[in-house]
C-alpha cells in the first residue's frame, strides 16, 4: 500500500497533510533535462511482460515453437469465447458493491460509511490500521471506526478499500511462480495507480482512474497462473516474441471478462474493453488514454528498480507522446521520488 497518501495528496487539500519525506532525487527543471536516448515502448512493454510472467528475458524466433504453439492452443481452450472459468477468480467482498456507491455519494456521513465497513471485519482492521500509522497519527488516540472514518476522508477511503480488495486478488495465485507473478503485478499496480491519479486531472475522475489502473493487468495473474500448471515448473527457453505477445492478448480478455464478473462502474469496464480492443492504437475514451500512459510509465519505473532498463533511456514511437512532455517528465519524477527508495 506504501505511497497511497502521496499518491492522493494532491486531491487533500482540505485535510492535515503529512510530511513528505525528503526526495532521494533533485527535482529538476523539466527543460533541463537532458534529452534521453530512446527505446521503443513496444521493447520495454515486451521487456516488462516477460518480467511479470516470469519467462526468459531473451527472445527469438524460438527453436521450442511447436512447444509454444501447443501450450498456446491450450491456453486459447481454456480462456477463448467465455471459456474461462470466471468463478476461479477471487471474489469480491460483498459489501465493496455497496462502499463504492456510497463513496461517490459527498453527502453520506461518516457514521453510515462506518456502518457500512462494519460490515467487513478484515476491512475494518485495515481502515484502523492505516489511520494507526505515522501518516494519521493524531494527539488523541482514535477511538472508533467512524473516528478513522472521518481522519481518512473520502479520497483516502476509497483507496484504502480499493488496495484492500485488489492486492490479494493480484496476488492470489498457487504455485511458487504463480507467487511470484503476483507480487510482480502489485508491484505494477501501485505504480500504475499513482500515475493514473497524476495524470487524471481534467481527464477523468480520479478515483476510478486508480480503480482501472490496479484493474488494468489483472488478467495476467489468471494466465501466469495457467502458464505455471502448463509448464509444471520449467522453462522456455527463449520464448518468442510472439508467444509472449498472445499471453498478454489473451490476458487482456480475462481482464475485461473480470471487471464485468467483478461489475466495476459502467465506466471502468468500458475503459478496459477499449484498452483490450485497441491496444494503444485508436482510444477514444480519456481514462482509456490515461490508463495507457500510467501503464507505460509503471512499467519503466518497475523495470529501472530491477535494474531491467536503464535508468537515462526513453520511451518513443508510442502515443504515450500525446501526452504533454513536461507532463509525463514530472509524473516520472514524481514515481521516482516515490518508489525508488522502497
Amino acid at each position: 500500500m506504501g505511497n497511497w497518501w502521496r499518491v492522493f495528496g494532491r486531491e487533500r487539500a482540505t485535510e492535515s497533510p503529512a510530511p513528505r519525506p525528503a526526495a532521494s532525487h533533485p527535482v529538476l527543471p523539466v527543460d533541463a533535462l537532458p534529452e534521453p536516448p530512446t527505446i521503443p515502448c513496444d521493447e520495454i512493454a515486451e521487456r516488462f511482460f516477460r518480467f511479470i510472467l516470469n519467462q526468459p528475458v531473451s527472445a527469438g524466433d524460438s527453436p521450442n515453437k511447436p512447444r509454444e504453439q501447443a501450450i498456446l492452443q491450450r491456453l486459447r481452450d481454456q480462456c477463448d469465447s467465455g471459456r474461462f472459468d470466471i468463478r476461479s477468480l477471487p471474489r469480491m467482498p460483498t459489501v465493496l458493491p455497496q462502499l463504492m456507491r456510497a463513496m461517490k455519494n459527498d453527502k453520506l456521513s461518516g457514521a453510515q460509511l462506518a456502518d457500512l465497513i462494519r460490515r467487513d471485519p478484515v476491512l475494518v482492521g485495515e481502515v484502523m490500521r492505516v489511520t494507526g500509522s505515522v501518516t494519521y497519527r493524531t494527539a488523541h488516540p482514535i477511538g472508533s471506526l467512524q473516528h478513522a472514518v472521518v481522519l481518512l476522508g473520502q479520497i483516502g477511503l476509497r483507496h484504502v478499500v480499493t488496495s484492500y480488495v485488489m492486492k490479494p486478488i493480484l496476488m492470489a495465485s498457487t504455485g511458487a511462480n504463480g507467487q511470484v507473478v503476483g507480487q510482480r503485478l502489485w508491484d505494477h499496480a501501485e505504480r500504475c495507480g499513482h500515475a493514473a491519479v497524476y495524470l487524471s486531472k481534467g481527464q477523468c475522475d480520479a478515483f476510478e482512474a486508480y480503480l482501472v489502473a490496479l484493474m488494468g493487468y489483472s488478467g495476467l495473474g489468471a494466465v501466469g497462473r495457467l502458464l505455471d500448471r502448463e509448464l509444471q515448473h520449467t522453462e522456455l527457453p527463449a520464448s518468442s516474441s510472439a508467444f509472449i505477445e498472445e499471453c498478454v492478448q489473451l490476458a487482456a480478455q480475462l481482464t475485461v471478462q473480470a471487471g464485468q464478473h467483478w461489475e466495476l462502474p459502467p465506466t471502468v469496464q468500458e475503459a478496459l474493453i477499449e484498452h483490450a480492443q485497441h491496444g494503444s492504437a485508436a482510444l477514444t475514451l480519456p481514462m482509456s488514454r490515461v490508463l495507457h500512459v500510467a501503464q507505460r510509465l509503471a512499467m519503466y519505473q518497475l523495470l529501472t528498480e530491477q535494474g531491467l532498463l536503464d535508468r537515462d533511456s526513453g520511451y518513443g514511437n508510442d502515443p504515450i507522446a500525446t501526452f504533454p512532455p513536461q507532463l509525463l517528465a514530472r509524473c516520472r519524477q514524481d514515481l521516482r521520488q516515490s518508489f525508488d527508495a522502497q
